[in-house]
């Protein structure tokens, strides 16, 4: 298998300049490009379908809503006989509930009191709310300054029987359930999930609960993984730490690859002379890059194993994750079906003095907030280490600072990208 290498994109010199190194951008690309969308489809049930992707459109059984209906609590009549200078009375002639509708006609001279939901009474196209009306017994009166029409949500305004409801790929959130069961759909169409193996490499790696030697370090990256994969809606398949041992490497890729869609590592692609990622993925699969002009998360390697797309995550946590979240995420979004797969930017006012050399990215941990005059605002975690996961626990998104950037002050206008289901 050869995926062919494309020209690297030219760059300014800089302390940090690497020629081996690609954009985000042109990492991006070449990793959308090479990614399939599944297309096996699952019939499943309402009730769990949060989350999934639609693999259909899903059209509308009826019209929404059913009925004409009052969009308020107040009085149904005749929208001609509204006052235009001098009060007028009306007499009440009944009253329709949601559920139960008053099912005479109306007559001149006559209202209905009604409820939100209910449905209109034949006759009346009008509903004035009760606060603006004075009742006296079965009698209500008027004043001039009502519209006709108003309060009144008319039959199919919403939807027509065979809209489309819910577009195919898109991953259903609450709104879409309950949009689903307001049609009467107890199922849904939905893609299957990627399946995506991953493992830790490293010889220094040990599971949490076991006792520590001098060198060694608990495996946390698993962890942030499986809570990151977790959310991204993925079928998991945790291989556990693989040694820094080649015939261990590459049976994790066999294994891995045999069953999954995307074979991510975390650790051992940094190709050093003790990573044989490198050596097995040569016999194995093919690459299409080692490494990115970010910071941090400079050795990111992406291409194929076997028929599996395959991530080779830098080893550093904070790193695990800005390179999952800018480049893992979107690339499952799109295994996934989902069509609109580009995340949230936008642009906010800074709080803080970041520090940065110009020749990469940075995608630096930010907190973004509101002032109490109401004003969105983004502030720095403090020290962007790439070993200080604490940063990334009270982060909710990254600040980013353009490869040209040489750092930004308070006051200035920064790009933010929300990752953190806090916001």
């Amino acid at each position: 298998m050869n995926i062919e290498s494309q020209p690297l994109p030219a760059q300014g010199p800089s302390c940090d300049f690497d020629p081996k190194s690609i954009s985000a951008d042109a990492a991006t690309q070449r990793i959308l490009e090479l990614v399939a969308p599944v297309s096996q489809v699952e019939t499943i049930a309402l009730r769990t379908a949060l989350g999934r992707v639609t693999a259909e459109d899903v059209l509308s059984r009826v019209q929404v809503p059913n009925h004409t209906n009052s969009a308020m609590d107040g009085y149904a009549l005749m929208g001609s006989e509204l006052p235009d200078d001098d009060p007028v009375m009306f007499e009440v002639a009944g009253t329709s509930f949601a559920g139960k509708p008053f099912t005479k006609q109306i007559r001149p001279g006559q209202c209905v009191r009604i409820m939100t939901g209910a449905v209109m009474p034949e006759g009346s196209d009008t509903v004035v709310i009760q606060e603006r009306v004075q009742r006296a017994g079965e009698q209500i009166t008027i004043n001039p300054g009502e519209k006709p029409g108003s309060n009144v949500r008319q039959a199919g305004e919403d939807l027509q029987v065979g809209d489309v409801a819910i577009a195919r790929g898109t991953r259903i959130g609450p709104a879409h359930l309950g949009l689903a069961a307001s049609l009467g759909f107890s199922e849904l169409p939905c893609y299957r999930k990627p399946r995506v193996a991953f493992f830790s490499n490293g010889d220094e790696l040990r599971s949490v609960g076991q006792p520590l030697e001098i060198g060694e370090l608990y495996d946390s990256n698993r962890y942030t993984l499986f809570a990151m994969l977790t959310e991204a809606g993925v079928e998991l398949v945790d291989l556990g730490i693989v040694p820094d041992d080649q015939k261990a490497i590459a049976q994790a890729f066999s294994d891995a690859s045999a069953c999954a869609d995307i074979v991510l590592t975390s650790a051992g692609a940094s190709v050093g002379d003790a990573d044989y990622v490198k050596q097995t993925l040569d016999q194995m699969g093919a690459v299409s890059f080692w490494k990115v002009a970010i910071k941090p998360g400079r050795p990111l390697a992406f291409g194929k194993v076997g028929e599996s797309l395959f991530f080779g995550l830098p080893g550093n946590p904070v790193s695990v994750m800005v390179t999952f979240q800018i480049f893992v995420r979107e690339a499952i979004r799109k295994l996934s079906g989902e069509l609109n797969i580009a995340s949230l930017k936008m642009k906010v006012p800074l709080t803080s003095t970041l520090k940065k050399r110009a020749g990469r990215v940075e995608y630096q941990r930010g907190i973004l907030s509101t002032t109490p005059d109401g004003q969105t605002v983004v502030s720095s975690t403090g020290e962007q280490g790439s070993g200080i996961l604490h940063s990334m626990s009270v982060a909710n998104c990254f600040i980013i600072l353009p490869s040209d950037s040489e750092g930004a002050s308070p006051g200035d206008q920064v790009e933010i990208q929300p990752f953190s289901q806090k916001l």
